[in-house]
């Protein structure tokens, strides 16, 4: 147990150092989703109107909790791009052959992804006050995104793990993540989609990481109008997406190379 917690330690202590020495992995993190949540909310914004009980809610409003969960996506897989890298440097191979559980290396660079992702999806939420939600939605949402952040950092490991080079990762996040966030309610209320649509977004485990977020976020009195699947049916199957993107982890990481 002192060699997993020390080795575990020690790799996210390498993710947090890897991460915050490069300033352009900071600013485009923070960046990229801030300037289309700014761009994409106010071209929309004056066309878009969700009734809810509570009254109309503007598209910013509606747009925030999508783009905390892009800065949750975009962060913690491009954490897991240094899989990637350490294999092409030797460091991967020096790990796997040291004499610690190949499991505090997966736990190491799952928790480190996670904790960038909720440390710049808690700076994004500091402005959420500017778009009418309290500032005292980030308590309240912290699990949710630690939840969320874990799953997808998983996620992002069990590709890096099979790729060889940088190209073909941003290759399958353009292809297959990108519109894994698009089809989960970020952009567009499913209720306005078509049917076949509808499914696509339903069986989306993201759809339900950002359902979960909008409870947390905006309260039972808001999120109840809008549609969502419930708060313990989100965060359960969100609770089961991580585990079992974990447990794959661990497995592929066992599997000899």
């Amino acid at each position: 147990m002192n060699r997993f917690l020390m080795a575990m330690t020690a790799l996210w202590r390498r993710e947090m150092l890897r991460f915050f020495r490069q300033r352009s992995r900071v600013i485009g993190a923070i960046g990229s989703p801030l300037v289309i949540w700014l761009l994409l909310g106010s071209g929309v914004g004056s066309s878009f109107r969700l009734n809810a009980p509570s009254g109309d809610m503007g598209y910013m409003e509606y747009f925030f909790p999508g783009t905390v969960i892009l800065i949750l996506l975009f962060t913690s897989i491009f954490s897991t791009i240094s899989i990637i890298e350490d294999r092409r440097e030797g460091f991967l191979q020096g790990v796997l052959v040291a004499p610690i559980p190949r499991s505090a290396f997966v736990m190491g660079k799952l928790m480190g992804g996670t904790s960038l992702a909720v440390i710049q999806g808690v700076l994004f939420m500091l402005l959420s006050p500017l778009i009418g939600i309290s500032i005292g939605a980030i308590p309240r949402t912290l699990a949710t995104m630690i939840l969320v952040a874990f799953g997808l950092t998983a996620l992002g490991y069990l590709i890096a793990w099979r790729m060889d080079s940088t190209q073909g990762f941003h290759a399958i996040m353009n292809l297959f993540l990108i519109p894994m966030w698009l089809l989960s309610g970020s952009v567009f209320p499913a209720s306005g989609a078509p049917a076949w649509l509808k499914w696509v977004i339903m069986v989306n485990p993201l759809t339900y990481g950002l359902a979960a977020v909008r409870w947390s976020m905006y309260g039972v009195e808001k999120a109840s109008g809008m549609n969502l699947p419930s708060m313990p049916v989100s965060f359960g199957i969100s609770a089961a997406f991580s585990i079992v993107m974990f447990i794959a982890a661990i497995v592929m990481t066992r599997r000899p190379s």
